[in-house]
């Protein structure tokens, strides 16, 4: 199973570059493609000050962009964008497929006093439901935001359903790069399972005195907790070749998920 990681700054309208890279993808075997978070719209601290209508915009004008993308090369493209519904704004990780689009409300959004998506957005604050699981030819994926990975929860909808790979769009910044790095290797040792992180690069200046850098550092991690691949701070498409027997051996080896479930 290859999978690509899009590592790229916020797009505006353009669809020239998707289909560039898209070509590249499926030229070479790519099944899956995923993309960071805040590419298709947008940044936070500007949607804020943004229209409604100009977001709805944006985010109509990609929705039908990646439905004919995806048809067109046949991969799943999974694309974190902000849906309009009746005027209000949801954060949302679409995953596009050739045959079908589905819908991902992020469930646990940061809600901290510089950064309160929790406060702008809609998505509705209730019991945590499963995320986004899906299958492409055997190989079954999940798909969580990038603030959802710090909740144990997820995990063990991970471990429940056997996923082999999760998807992690995020949009990490600042100097939180190690942090990052420590915990979704962990993630990926103690589930035995893929977690490919695709993060954002470029840069939002808030005011005089404060940057957003978003440094890249797009990765996969193996089953066995182990940095595979990883990319800069510059613009690339990192291609990855994932194999079901690591997973395999790795909850084999390992026994974590055996371990427990001689306790229920």
């Amino acid at each position: 199973m290859r999978v690509a990681i899009l590592q790229i700054p916020s797009v505006g309208m353009s669809a020239s570059k998707f289909d560039y890279y898209l070509r590249i993808a499926k030229s070479k075997g790519c099944k899956v493609v995923v993309l960071g978070e805040y590419l298709l719209n947008r940044f936070f601290k500007e949607l804020e000050k943004t229209p409604i209508a100009m977001i709805k915009e944006q985010s109509d004008h990609h929705l039908k962009t990646l439905k004919a993308l995806s048809k067109e090369y046949g991969v799943t493209i999974i694309a974190p964008l902000i849906v309009i519904k009746k005027k209000e704004p949801y954060k949302t990780i679409v995953k596009f497929s050739p045959t079908s689009t589905t819908y991902y409300h992020q469930q646990i959004l940061i809600n901290y006093k510089h950064w309160n998506e929790e406060k702008f957005f809609a998505n509705v604050v209730e019991p945590l439901k499963a995320p986004m699981i899906f299958t492409v030819e055997g190989f079954k994926f999940a798909v969580m935001a990038g603030f959802e990975l710090h909740f144990d929860e997820f995990f063990k909808v991970i471990s429940e359903k056997n996923v082999d790979a999760v998807l992690l769009p995020t949009v990490s910044t600042f100097e939180s790069r190690e942090r990052w790095r420590e915990l979704i290797k962990m993630r990926a040792f103690t589930h035995s399972c893929y977690v490919i992180r695709a993060n954002r690069i470029g840069d939002y200046q808030e005011d005089d005195k404060i940057t957003w850098k978003f440094y890249g550092d797009s990765l996969v991690v193996t089953p066995d907790g182990e940095i595979e691949n990883t990319l800069g701070n510059q613009e690339e498409l990192l291609m990855i070749d994932l194999d079901k027997k690591a997973v395999k051996d790795a909850r084999k080896g390992w026994g974590f998920k055996e371990a427990l479930t001689k306790r229920k």
